[in-house]
């Protein structure tokens, strides 16, 4: 599923989500997170040591809703499987590129020095993750859809 712009668009504008990723029990665990739209997808970026990535690695199947800021003018929700790019997947090479993707897309800036922001984030075995959806639905779509006419 390719991403419509005005949805892309709607991803970049609200930069804050919440993720549901699957604990071994069966139940849901929600995590809040930075979101931006990449390749197609929602990109996100987590570290090796947080629950939701031995989740993700066990049942790779994940939802993001992201919200307008104030909860009311409209949300979106993308469900699918979450693709990751981590030490035990990913070129050294690879995953330092993304990496710096992520920051460069959830902070709208670069960095001012990027082989310190290269030691940061392997240290603290940055993920970065996209989850291209299978399915899109939400209020958003509703007011996108009426404002194209």
């Amino acid at each position: 599923m390719q991403l419509e712009p005005q949805i892309e668009q709607f991803i970049h504008d609200n930069p804050q989500g919440v993720m549901t990723t699957f604990r071994r029990n069966g139940m849901p665990q929600l995590s809040i997170v930075t979101v931006y739209p990449r390749d197609g997808g929602v990109g996100i970026s987590i570290t090796e040591t947080r629950i939701k990535f031995k989740n993700l690695l066990r049942d790779p199947r994940s939802s993001v809703l992201i919200s307008h800021e104030d909860w009311w003018s409209g949300f979106l929700v993308f469900e699918g499987t979450m693709e990751m790019q981590h030490t035990g997947n990913t070129d050294p090479e690879e995953l330092r590129m993304a990496r710096r993707n992520i920051f460069s897309a959830t902070t709208r800036r670069r960095s001012s020095d990027w082989d310190d922001y290269d030691r940061k984030v392997d240290a603290d075995k940055r993920v970065a993750m996209i989850l291209r959806p299978d399915h899109v639905y939400g209020s958003a779509l509703a007011r996108m859809k009426a404002a194209l006419g």
